[in-house]
């Protein structure tokens, strides 16, 4: 009876160690799969990041264009308004500088 009863405490025994074996393998595997899975995030959240900054800086950058362009019209535009109103008003200021020169010759004269 004895013998019967180790032997039964034996066979609980390695059955416990072998399912203590397989739930240790289990765990590995499963610690395994958790690092990979997050080792895939962060390779998809720093892909993710990466085009969003890239988005971003297209972005500004056509922002940035676009706000050059329309500066540039603008000073286009009233630089051809003063050419404009200088040219009208360019008889006139000749009209003066002549007077204003042969004034400047009589008297020296």
């Amino acid at each position: 009876m004895k013998t019967e009863v180790l032997k039964n405490i034996r066979t609980i025994e390695d059955e416990y160690r072998s399912t203590i074996s397989s739930v240790q393998a289990e765990r590995k595997r499963s610690i395994s799969n958790a690092e990979l899975e997050a080792d895939n995030l962060i390779m998809k959240a720093t892909s993710d990041a990466e085009e969003y900054k890239k988005k971003r800086l297209a972005d500004a950058r056509q922002q940035a264009e676009a706000k050059h362009a329309e500066i540039t019209r603008d000073g286009d535009r009233r630089a051809a308004e003063l050419r404009e109103k200088g040219s009208k008003n360019l008889n006139k200021a000749v009209e003066l500088l002549v007077s204003r020169f042969k004034e400047r010759l009589h008297v020296k004269a």
